[in-house]
Order: structure tokens, then sequence, then C-alpha cells
């Protein structure tokens, strides 16, 4: 199935940050517009606006967020792949994540520029937020 979505990009930089696992949650890591917080057995990840992380975080910096418009139903296939797809053929690195409601994307702010080109080319529709 082809999916034509819109995608949002959203304003601002964002941090994908690693911590260890047995890491309590840090006070930084907050966020009204996004916050993911993922824990496993081997690392507590974090995603959140940049500046809010301290500097000695390890972390992958300098991200931009798009987010998959509107409520995506359970029954649905293939909607991040319709994204993936076209941004790894053309060689642009992302980081998935996805929500009750939704699918997000993260690429390099250097990216941005021809991700937007490469998703509006594969039939997707893509705005900025404020």
């Amino acid at each position: 199935m082809i999916h034509r979505l819109t995608i949002n990009v959203h304003p601002g930089l964002y941090a994908i940050c690693r911590l260890e696992a047995e890491a309590a949650m840090p006070e930084w890591a907050s966020g009204r517009e996004f916050l993911s917080v993922t824990r496993t057995e081997n690392e507590l990840s974090i995603v959140c606006e940049e500046k809010e992380v301290p500097g000695e975080i390890h972390a992958e910096r300098n991200r931009r967020l798009l987010q998959i418009e509107g409520t995506l139903a359970f029954t649905l296939t293939g909607v991040l792949a319709s994204v993936a797809s076209p941004l790894a053929e053309a060689e642009i690195s992302i980081f998935a994540i996805s929500t009750y409601d939704t699918d997000y994307i993260l690429v390099a702010s250097q990216d941005l520029e021809r991700a937007s080109a490469v998703l509006e080319e594969a039939g997707h529709k893509v705005q900025k937020t404020t």
C-alpha cells in the first residue's frame, strides 16, 4: 500500500541521548512539545529539546523532528516504511519513534532540506510548524 502523508517539521533542535540503564530519570529530561523516554536492560534513551541537555551527556545533537500528521490506526501497515525507504535510498539516516497515535523521525539538521525534498518526491507533503 502506498501512503501519501502530511509530515510536520517541528521547530528547534533535538538531541538523542544515551544514559546507563540504571540511571535515574534526569531533571533536565523534559519537554512541552516532545519528549520520548525508553528504558531497556542496556540503556536509558531520551529524546528531547537539545537546549535542555547538559553538554557532558552522551548524545547525538543537532537533530530535527518530523511528525506524521494525524492519528494512525493500528491496522495500517507500511506507514513508517513509506517514509524510511525513500530516505534510506537517499542515504539519509533516521531515528524513528512510534507513539500510540503516530510516528516520528529525527534527521540531522544538515539533512533536513534534502530529506524534505526526498519525501515530497515520494508523494508526501512536508510542512514546517511554528
